[in-house]
C-alpha cells in the first residue's frame, strides 16, 4: 500500500469509530502520517446541541469534558481501528477538540517510522 492509501484507510476506520463509539460521524476527516506519528483531523463532529451548549464558557468546558471522557472510554477501540489498517503497536494517543471551529485532532504515536517501511 502507498502512504496515501494507508492514510485513506485510517480515515475510513476512524470515521467508522466516530459513528459507532462517539455517536456521530465527521463531515470531513483527513489523516497524515509523519514518521511514527499519525495525525487525524476531524471536522464537523459536534452535534447541534453541543454547538449550542458551547456558546458559554461553562458550556465549552462541559462539552470538552464529556468528549474527553467519551474518548478515554473508547481509546482501546480507536487504537484497534488504527492497528486494523497497519501493523503497528500504539505507544500513546492524544485528542483535543475545538468548540470554536468544531474540529478535533487525534494524535497517535506508534512504535516505528511508518514512512520508512512504505
Amino acid at each position: 500500500m502507498t502512504k496515501g492509501q494507508i492514510e485513506a484507510q485510517i480515515s475510513e476506520a476512524i470515521s467508522k469509530f466516530e459513528i459507532e463509539h462517539m455517536g456521530r460521524g465527521p463531515e470531513k476527516i483527513r489523516t497524515i502520517i509523519l514518521q511514527d506519528l499519525i495525525l487525524i483531523r476531524i471536522k464537523g463532529f459536534l452535534s447541534v446541541s453541543e454547538k449550542s451548549l458551547a456558546q458559554t464558557k461553562d458550556g465549552v468546558e462541559l462539552v470538552k469534558k464529556v468528549r474527553s471522557a467519551l474518548f478515554e472510554n473508547a481509546r482501546e477501540r480507536l487504537e484497534e481501528a488504527v492497528k486494523s489498517v497497519i501493523d503497528v503497536e500504539v505507544v500513546s494517543t492524544f485528542s483535543d477538540v475545538s468548540t470554536k471551529t468544531g474540529e478535533k485532532i487525534i494524535a497517535v504515536v506508534v512504535d516505528r517510522d511508518i514512512e520508512k517501511n512504505i
